[in-house]
C-alpha cells in the first residue's frame, strides 16, 4: 500500500481514492489510485506505458476481487483529481479494439475505466454487429462497461454518454491475456508466483461462475426487460442467449 499521503478525489464520484502499488518497468514500483465505487483508474502522466507484465496481473487481479461491488455510475462531467480542471474524453486503438479514457488538459495523467484498461491489455473483447444484433432481440437494455450508463442495443452500438463500445469478458481472451503477461514478467524476472497463482485461481472461480450463471442468469430471456453488464457477468450471459 502507498505511503501516508492524502488520497486522491475520485474525478467522478469526488470520493476518496484507494492508493495501490504495482511492480514498475523495469524495476520498482508505481502507485496507482483505484476508485472500486466507480470502477476507474488514475494514471499519472505515462504511469500506464510505466506498468510492468507483473503489475497488470496484480490489477487485474484487484478489478475481478470487486467486480461485484456495487457500481456508481459516472457523473456527466470529470474533473483531474490534480488540478480540478475538467477532464476530456479521448480515445485510443489498440490490436484489442477501441478504448476511452478522460485525460487531463494539463497533463495530470487520466482516468480510466476499469473495463477500457481490461480491453487495453487483452483480457476484454469487443461484440461485432452480429452478436449484437442477436444480443438485442432478447435483451434491449445493458449497463455501459465503462461508465455504467444504460444503454438500448436495439438502437445503439455504443454508449451514448461515454461513447464507448460494448464489450464482454471472454473467457478464451482472459486465458491468452494471463498467458502472455505471465510470460513476459517471467521472461523480466518479476513474476510474482502467487500473483500468477491467485489470477489462475481467480479464472477458474470465475468458470464456475459463468456455468451458474448459464443456468440462472438474472436476465429475462422473454420479454428483454433486464439491465445486464456485459464486463462484470456477461461471458455467461451472452453465450446462453446466443447459443
Amino acid at each position: 500500500m502507498a505511503g501516508m499521503t492524502t488520497p486522491l478525489t475520485c474525478p467522478t464520484c469526488s470520493g476518496a481514492m484507494l492508493a495501490v502499488d504495482f511492480p514498475r518497468k523495469p524495476e520498482g514500483t508505481l502507485t496507482l489510485d483505484l476508485c472500486f465505487t466507480c470502477q476507474g483508474i488514475w494514471f499519472d502522466e505515462f504511469e500506464s506505458l510505466q506498468l510492468a507484465p507483473a503489475g497488470t496481473l496484480e490489477l487485474f487481479n484487484q478489478i475481478r476481487a470487486h467486480h461485484d461491488d456495487p457500481r456508481t455510475p459516472w457523473q456527466a462531467q470529470l474533473h483531474c483529481p490534480r488540478c480540478r480542471d475538467p477532464l476530456m474524453q479521448g480515445y485510443d486503438l489498440c490490436k484489442y479494439g477501441k478504448f476511452s479514457y478522460h485525460r487531463c488538459l494539463r497533463g495530470h495523467g487520466r482516468f480510466t475505466a476499469f473495463s477500457a484498461f481490461l480491453t487495453e491489455k487483452g483480457f476484454v473483447r469487443q461484440l461485432n454487429g452480429d452478436e449484437i444484433a442477436e444480443l438485442a432481440k432478447k435483451v434491449q437494455i445493458i449497463r455501459c462497461s465503462s461508465c455504467g450508463a444504460p444503454v438500448d442495443i436495439r438502437t445503439d452500438t455504443v454508449c451514448g454518454h461515454c461513447r464507448a463500445p460494448l464489450a464482454i469478458l471472454d473467457p478464451q481472451s482472459v486465458d491468452k491475456a494471463l498467458e502472455r503477461y505471465g510470460q513476459a514478467a517471467a521472461q523480466a524476472g518479476k513474476i510474482d508466483v502467487l500473483t500468477l497463482a491467485d489470477a489462475v485461481l481467480q479464472r477458474e472461480r470465475d468458470k464456475s461462475q459463468w456455468t451458474r450463471e448459464q443456468r440462472t442468469h438474472s436476465v429475462a430471456a422473454g420479454d428483454g426487460s433486464g439491465l445486464a453488464d456485459l464486463v462484470v457477468g456477461g461471458a455467461a450471459l451472452l453465450f446462453d442467449l446466443l447459443s
